[in-house]
Order: C-alpha cells, then structure tokens, then sequence
C-alpha cells in the first residue's frame, strides 16, 4: 500500500456534517469518504496517473 501524507482541511461545519452523513450512508470514514471522492473526481476527469479505475462504492 502507498505511503499516506496527512495535511490539513479546513472545511465549514455544515459541510464536515453533510460528508459525514454521506460517510456514514456508506460506511466510511469521513477521510475515507473524502479520499474516496477525490480519487473519484480524479479518475473521471483523467487526472489520475494510477491505473487504477475510481474505487467501488461500498454496497
């Protein structure tokens, strides 16, 4: 598994509550959820250089 770097995030409290609703719609941590979708957005906008395709969504 690839090395992970943690950063800061600032983000409005009515958003960190919306993800983390959706997070746990789906089971997942709010970091999860978010790494999820980035690496989502990525993959569908072509910017990702992993050949890896957007991750599942959690069933």
């Amino acid at each position: 598994m690839a090395e992970k770097k943690a950063f800061v995030l600032r983000v409005n409290p009515e958003t960190l509550k919306e993800l983390q609703k959706w997070a746990d719609d789906e089971f997942r941590s709010v970091n999860g959820q978010i790494e999820y979708l980035l690496q989502k957005a990525l993959a569908e906008n072509g910017k990702s250089r992993s050949k890896k395709t957007a991750p599942k969504k959690k069933e």
